[in-house]
C-alpha cells in the first residue's frame, strides 16, 4: 500500500515497490470469497462507464473492472509498476495505464464515472489534495470509492496497530464521515496455497517482530498446516457521490483544510 502524508506527495511503498513477487501472492490471496467485489457492486455501478483506478500498482484489479466498464485507466506513481501494469493489461483494448500521482491526476476534469482506490493514498487526514482531484475528474453523479484496511478488525488490525501506534482508525473514520462518505465494513478471508506463501506476505507487511508474531498466530490458527491456510482480514469501503446539482451552503462534500488531523496517515501501501 502507499500511505501518503502532508509532507510528501509520493511515499515509497515498503512492500509492492520492493517485493512485487510477494505482493502478487498477497493480491491473489486477498478476498478469496469476493466479498469486497460484492460490496463494490452494491455501492457503485461501473458497467458501461469510465473507471479510474488511483494507485493501481501493477494493475492487478484493472482486468476485473475491464470486464464490464466502457474504459479503465490505472494511474500509478512508480514507473516499474506502471510497466508491469501495462504488461498485465496487454490485449485489453479498453484499458490504459499512466504514470501519475493522486494529487495531480493526468486526467481531464469531469471525464470519469468511478474513481477507485484500494489500499492506496487515501488514509484519512492528509489526503485532502487527492480527494479534491478525485472530485475534479468525476462527472456529476460519479462515485469515489475507497477501500482500506479496517484497523479495528482482529487479528490483522491488531498487528497493524502494534506497528503503527500513532494511527487512530476511529479518527480516520470520523474524517471520512465529515467528508460525506458512507462506510461499510467487509469481513474477508485471505487464502494461501502454502504456509510459505503466508509467511512471505506477512514479512513484507509488518516489522520483523510483528511479522514473527503474526506468522506464529496464523499458523496456530490453521492447526500448523503446511497447505491451504486462511487469515481473516477486515476492510472498510468508503463511498461518496459527486452532487449533480447545486450544493447548499453547509452541505459541501469538499474536505476542509481544517479537517481532523488527530491521526496522521500510516505509511504502509
Amino acid at each position: 500500500m502507499r500511505w501518503s502524508s502532508r509532507r510528501a506527495e509520493v511515499v515509497p511503498s515498503p512492500n509492492i515497490w520492493y517485493y512485487p513477487a510477494d505482493y502478487e501472492l498477497e493480491n491473489r490471496a486477498q478476498d478469496s470469497a469476493g466479498e469486497i467485489w460484492r460490496v463494490l457492486g452494491e455501492e457503485v455501478e461501473w458497467a458501461g462507464r469510465d473507471v479510474l483506478d488511483v494507485g493501481c500498482g501493477d494493475g492487478f484489479h484493472l482486468p476485473r473492472f475491464a470486464r464490464d466498464a466502457r474504459s479503465v485507466l490505472g494511474v500509478e506513481p512508480h514507473e516499474p509498476l506502471v510497466r508491469s501494469a501495462l504488461k498485465r493489461v496487454e490485449g485489453l483494448s479498453n484499458v490504459d495505464v499512466r504514470m501519475g500521482r493522486a494529487q495531480r491526476l493526468p486526467v481531464r476534469s469531469a471525464s470519469v464515472d468511478v474513481v477507485h482506490a484500494r489500499t492506496a493514498y487515501f488514509f484519512g487526514p492528509g489526503c485532502e489534495p487527492g480527494l479534491a482531484e478525485a472530485e475534479r475528474v468525476l462527472r456529476p453523479g460519479g462515485t469515489i470509492v475507497i477501500v482500506d484496511l479496517d484497523v479495528t478488525s482482529e487479528p490483522y488490525g491488531g498487528w497493524m496497530r502494534a506497528d503503527l501506534p500513532h494511527y487512530d482508525p476511529v479518527a480516520v473514520e470520523r474524517f471520512f464521515a465529515r467528508a460525506g462518505f458512507g462506510l461499510r465494513r467487509v469481513a474477508t478471508q485471505w487464502r494461501f496455497t502454502t504456509a510459505a506463501d503466508l509467511e512471505a506476505v506477512l514479512k513484507i507487511e509488518f516489522s520483523k517482530r510483528v511479522a514473527e508474531q503474526a506468522i506464529a498466530e496464523s499458523l496456530q490458527r490453521n492447526g500448523n498446516r503446511a497447505q491451504d491456510l486462511t487469515l481473516p482480514v477486515g476492510y472498510r469501503v468508503h463511498t461518496r457521490v459527486k452532487p449533480t446539482g447545486l450544493v447548499l451552503p453547509g452541505h459541501s462534500a469538499a474536505v476542509s483544510p481544517e479537517a481532523d488531523s488527530s491521526s496522521s496517515s500510516p505509511r504502509m501501501p
